[in-house]
């Protein structure tokens, strides 16, 4: 008769610390395989969703051509008056946008005067997450009600999560004395002009670079 103790019914010739007879993957290890399939999952459809961005949006482009907003004597310079243009007349009420219009005033404004931008014309759009801001007279200031975002006169950031001044649009006066307001753009903190870019996105310093512009979307008029 052998000394030696009987083996457990529980262990596992394979020397597989915890596992049960006939085991050859412990629980702990299942478990690792299971988070590791989740994660690898969840960077697919991340790295999907970037990849049918980055290759479907340079073909995606709206030109709406000139909006026609009245004569020139019924744009202020010491305020702002708003306009509702169409964006993209496929979506409806979707595709409709207010602008907020005023004359170049030299005293306030600090970037160069050229063609477009004898009249200012400045989106509601919030480049924090896309929420309608509004310009609030009394205060004489842009204010988004979403996530407290501030803009002072010029569209500039005053408060809040903003990551840049509201955009623009191109503007022009016709031989009639008729404004016109044209295709939307992004600004810098200096209100240089960029390619318009979607909200959050910065145009300051390395932010210019890392937020390329849309392709399509890249030539445009005093650019």
């Amino acid at each position: 008769m052998s000394d030696r103790p009987a083996k457990s019914k529980y262990t596992l010739d394979r020397g597989i610390p915890g596992a049960f007879e006939g085991e050859t993957v412990t629980r702990r290890r299942m478990m690792v395989l299971a988070a590791n399939a989740t994660g690898g999952i969840a960077i697919g459809a991340v790295a999907l969703s970037a990849a049918g961005f980055a290759i479907g949006q340079p073909f995606v482009e709206v030109d709406t051509g000139w909006h026609d907003m009245g004569p020139l004597d019924e744009i202020p310079n010491d305020t702002y008056v708003p306009r509702v243009i169409t964006l993209d007349p496929k979506t409806g009420q979707v595709g409709k946008s207010t602008v907020y219009l005023r004359q170049r005033n030299p005293v306030v404004d600090k970037e160069p005067g050229d063609q477009y931008n004898k009249v200012v014309a400045i989106s509601s759009r919030c480049m924090h997450m896309g929420c309608p801001a509004r310009y609030v007279q009394a205060a004489q200031h842009f204010v988004c009600p979403c996530h407290g975002g501030v803009y002072d006169f010029r569209g500039e950031v005053a408060a809040g999560p903003p990551v840049r001044p509201l955009d623009r649009f191109y503007t022009r006066i016709t031989s009639t004395g008729r404004v016109e307001v044209g295709r939307r753009f992004s600004v810098n903190s200096e209100l240089k002009r960029f390619s318009p870019r979607p909200p959050g996105q910065p145009l300051d310093g390395i932010g210019q670079y890392l937020y390329p512009s849309n392709p399509s979307q890249r030539k445009l008029p005093g650019t």
